[in-house]
């Protein structure tokens, strides 16, 4: 009885303090149509932009909301957006929700050849809108509306089409070979580009949260440890990142060692960027019309706009049966005229998406700014069938553009059809970064959480390159990063592209060492006959574990810039390393268990778990309480199997 008193008393003292400073309290559950709670829901309130998240019974509180009238939003991949309006927030009051999210349908089908022509008319090609941006609705992009029974059959439905389920999917991936140990007496040097992408984590997030189990190509390790950010020094002195390097014990194979490599990018102020001349591309085509698409890339750019400075240009293109620029150059300023050209988008017709890159670069070098960002927004599922459409002629097309000094951002869209290793090859040789958007929690992590670093360059062309002191190294193997290693000749030679940094980004890499002296057996090649290789006596005696060179360029410069940086001993216990090398570590060892690695020895869910709660940190964007749900929850998955 005491106790309710207390509890009473101490309530009704903060419903006073509320009312006192005029804020009040929004409280509420989240459940899905099964009735379960749902966990990881971003809630946001809109008028704001600040969001939390539901809690593993899936209720959220706001506690100190200024009295007025809010819309707030809620998001969850795999779920429709809910929003509710005209929330009325009064002085020390509190106002609870309950909310009920609708799972997504599967992917529509694609069509079989005969069927699609069949289906298919003249009015398939794009026409140019003749209504002006601003109007209630722009003229369809596309004359006809995709075939009914292509995109309006419902889901749950068998297709009238003998053998083609409603969940056929053409997702593709490509095929991983994870890097094997490597001797150091034989290659002594390891070469690779820096990645800074991060759709790999947000993709396999949206698998995870539909209750299934990626597939193993489409877990890049060096996406998921560099989703998040990291609290490494800030840089001083002439180059624009720090550079943190930590040796600790392996916690998935206590036998082996870890090397942390960190950089942390020099985060510029918003306010200092240089002036941008972005192109937003956007694919309208028929298979945008679903709600993980379209809607949600409409509701990505307009954050994005809302960032934008008067000294900033937009212009937009879109791509469908036929490529055209709905809107010239256009300021910061007049931020209404974006935004109602982005509202009236529409989607039909095919995807003439190589037409549409090559426009958008014209456009972009029609309004070239010599002092400024320019840049290409490609924000697709990455379906090209008309046009330029294979990845090879793309690809080389981007490379000579990049030259041009106009570089390429590339934003991932929907399920049933991610072409993945398309876009992430498309914005690697555009000197870019390739983002999954899930989510309209995403897109703000993205577009506006991150924008400096996701729009502005701060050193391009990043390469490493490690050599291992044989006599503290037996054998290493870099973890993930296998699309990007590079030949060790490759790393002097400036006209060799690499990674870009962007402001406030940045970086974490991991080699998997066996320590010399070490009995197990290594792959490789015989005993060479005709020479043997001798160890400088230098080695014994200076304590190192390895060197790493790193070389960058700036970005308006052509000739690189070269640091080295030594790593000495000793190799600390895994339980005394830093926050940041415990977690990166948790999520590494994740990665292991997703694609069921061959070096993942004795990693396990439980592991990751324990570690990754106990390094998580201030978790002030909440990020990382996420990953513990998404580790719990792929855990929950594989146990079922």
């Amino acid at each position: 009885m005491r106790n309710k008193l207390f509890l009473g008393f101490g309530m009704l003292g903060l419903f006073l303090f509320l009312a006192a400073v005029a804020v009040g309290i929004l409280t509420g559950t989240v459940k899905s149509t099964a009735g379960s709670a749902l966990p990881g829901v971003t809630v946001t309130i809109v008028e704001t932009s600040a969001f939390i998240k539901t809690a593993n019974d899936g209720t959220f509180t706001f506690k100190a909301l200024p009295e007025g009238n809010y819309s707030v939003r809620f998001d969850l991949a795999g779920f429709r957006s809910e929003t509710r309006q005209g929330i009325k927030i009064k002085a020390g009051k509190a106002l609870s929700l309950n909310i009920v999210m609708q799972p997504l349908p599967l992917a529509p089908p694609m069509l079989p050849p005969e069927v699609e022509a069949r289906e298919s008319t003249k009015a398939d090609q794009m026409m140019m809108p003749m209504a002006a941006p601003g109007t209630s609705r722009m003229r369809k992009m596309m004359a006809a509306p995709p075939s009914p029974v292509a995109y309006q059959q419902p889901y749950n439905q068998i297709m009238p089409y003998p053998g083609i389920p409603v969940n056929f999917n053409t997702e593709e991936y490509g095929h991983i070979i994870e890097n094997a140990f490597r001797e150091t007496t034989r290659e002594p040097l390891s070469t690779f580009s820096i990645d800074v992408d991060t759709a790999s984590y947000a993709n396999i997030r949206r698998y995870l949260t539909e209750g299934t189990e990626p597939p193993k190509d489409a877990v890049r390790i060096e996406e998921l440890i560099n989703y998040f950010s990291y609290d490494y020094p800030k840089p001083v002195g002439e180059h624009p990142f720090s550079v943190n390097m930590e040796a600790v014990t392996c916690p998935w194979n206590t036998r082996h060692s870890l090397v942390c490599i960190g950089l942390q990018g020099k985060k510029i102020d918003i306010s200092k960027l240089p002036p941008a001349n972005l192109v937003f591309l956007l694919d309208v085509s028929g298979s945008m019309q679903d709600p993980d698409k379209l809607p949600l890339l409409k509701q990505a750019f307009k954050l994005l706009v809302n960032q934008m400075r008067p000294q900033d240009h937009v212009s937009i293109c879109v791509y469908a049966g036929a490529a055209g620029c709905i809107l010239q150059p256009t300021s910061g300023s007049n931020k209404r005229k974006i935004l109602d050209t982005l509202e009236a988008l529409e989607a039909g017709g095919s995807t003439a998406g190589g037409e549409g890159i090559m426009l958008a670069y014209k456009q972009a070098k029609k309004n070239f700014n010599p002092r400024g960002n320019n840049r290409v927004i490609l924000a697709t599922d990455g379906d090209f069938n008309v046009g330029i459409s294979d990845t090879g002629s793309l690809v080389r097309f981007i490379e000579e553009k990049r030259k041009e000094g106009i570089f390429l951002s590339v934003l991932g869209f929907g399920t049933g059809n991610l072409k993945d290793e398309r876009m992430s090859q498309l914005a690697e040789k555009g000197n870019g970064n390739y983002s999954y958007i899930d989510s309209f929690m995403e897109a703000t992590k993205v577009l506006v959480t991150q924008m400096g670093g996701t729009l502005f360059t701060i050193a391009k062309d990043v390469k490493l390159q490690l050599e291992f002191n044989p006599l503290k190294v037996k054998a290493y193997r870099l973890v993930g990063y296998e699309s990007r290693l590079l030949k060790n000749e490759d790393f002097n030679n400036d006209k060799k592209d690499a990674g870009e940094l962007g402001s406030g980004h940045t970086v974490t890499a991991f080699y998997e060492i066996i320590p010399a002296g070490s009995t197990e057996k290594v792959p490789g090649i015989d005993e060479l006959k005709y020479q043997k290789t001798t160890i400088n006596p230098s080695a014994a005696g200076s304590g190192e574990i390895l060197t790493m060179k790193l070389r960058y360029k700036q970005p308006k410069q052509d000739v690189s810039k070269l640091l080295s940086v030594p790593l000495s001993g000793p190799v600390k216990p895994f339980g005394s390393a830093s926050e940041n090398t415990r977690f990166a570590a948790a999520v590494a060892e994740w990665g292991l268990l997703l694609r069921e690695s061959e070096f993942k020895d004795k990693a396990s869910f439980d592991q990751v778990l324990d570690i990754a709660r106990k390094a998580k940190g201030e978790d002030k964007e909440g990020y990382r309480g996420e990953f513990i749900r998404l580790v719990e929850t792929s855990k929950n998955i594989k146990t079922k199997k």
